[in-house]
């Protein structure tokens, strides 16, 4: 069974302003980046097999991202030690965001029930947000395909300019 989820959020909202720490435990926060566009990608976790594609996606697209002006933040509830170990073995040029007390997944909604072999729980749910330079939403995925997302992405922001 599919796992769905309703986020109340939608496209032309202001986001969920936030900060927390990044894999070297700096501060980041949301307002860090206005005046840029935001891809904020929520996974469930580092080092699994769907959430290591969709990093190493976002990774090989990087460079074009980044020549877009865009800056990409991926946010889990793992922790720095984690995270280190993630972007460490896969090389990830990015910031990921370390969310072990749930602010920034509830705050966007993509926390809630899952079901897995029969079982259900609480767990992020694998949601992209678009944040444009002005803060606001500009586009929400919510079915992502860890393999192909940052294509999609990208696809998404050369339309837009």
């Amino acid at each position: 069974m599919p796992n769905n989820i309703l986020i109340k959020l939608q496209e032309g909202d202001r986001a969920p302003g936030f900060e927390t720490i990044n894999q070297n435990e700096q501060k980041i926060s949301l307002s860090d980046f206005m005046g840029k566009h935001v891809i904020l990608y929520f996974y469930p976790r580092d080092n699994t097999p769907g959430c290591t594609k969709e990093a190493c996606a976002f990774r090989d697209g990087f460079a074009q991202l980044e020549s877009m002006g865009v800056v990409v933040l991926g946010v889990s509830c793992d922790n720095v030690s984690s995270h280190q170990k993630f972007i460490s073995k896969f090389e990830l040029p990015f910031d990921l965001l370390a969310d072990t007390s749930q602010e920034i997944v509830k705050a966007y909604d993509v926390w809630g029930p899952k079901q897995f072999m029969g079982r259900t729980f609480d767990a992020i749910h694998r949601v992209s947000f678009w944040i444009n330079p002005e803060g606001m939403i500009e586009k929400i995925w919510t079915k992502v395909k860890p393999d192909v997302h940052a294509s999609e992405v990208i696809e998404a922001i050369k339309a837009f300019e």
